[in-house]
């Protein structure tokens, strides 16, 4: 009698023991995910606000060497094409042609997949082309890689709404 009792003892420190490293885990994954995510969100301003500026330098450190970019109304291109874009885009900035009144992306949604974040939100842009002013809102869903303790966005999409 004396051995199930113990038996049943070191049966049930075992199951205790395993539950408890299980809960420890789970919540060094939400601390993990957290902060991750603070950290994702934080690079995505940086981005926004450096798209707003026509800061190229920025935004390239910030894409991955495979990146992927598709908008509505065109193919998908490649990290140098968008980068010529945006060389082009800076042009019209720096000469006054092109002023960025406001870029603002709100309705944000993300969704982790171990190292790989799928942002969805809408933004609103509102420029001042040649006199011109031009009010536009997407949908966009853009994906971010953590590279070591970087995150760099690896492709983007938009659907114009407005």
């Amino acid at each position: 009698m004396e051995k199930i009792m113990n038996s049943k003892l070191i049966i049930l420190i075992v199951i205790i023991s395993i539950v408890f490293i299980a809960c420890t885990t789970k919540n060094d994954q939400k601390n993990d995910n957290s902060k991750n995510e603070q950290l994702l969100w934080l690079s995505i301003d940086k981005f926004n606000n450096a798209f707003k500026e026509g800061n190229i330098e920025q935004l390239a450190s910030m894409i991955t060497n495979n990146y992927t970019h598709t908008n509505t109304t065109s193919k998908a291109i490649d990290k140098n094409t968008w980068l010529t874009y945006l060389s082009k885009r800076k042009k019209e900035i720096d000469s006054g042609n092109l002023i960025v009144n406001t870029y603002e992306m709100t309705e944000k949604k993300v969704t982790f997949y171990n190292n790989t974040a799928i942002v969805t939100a809408k933004v609103s842009t509102s420029t001042t082309r040649l006199g011109k002013l031009t009010e536009n809102e997407f949908r966009v869903t853009n994906i971010w890689i953590l590279e070591k303790t970087n995150w760099k966005r690896a492709g983007f999409h938009d659907g114009k709404i407005k």
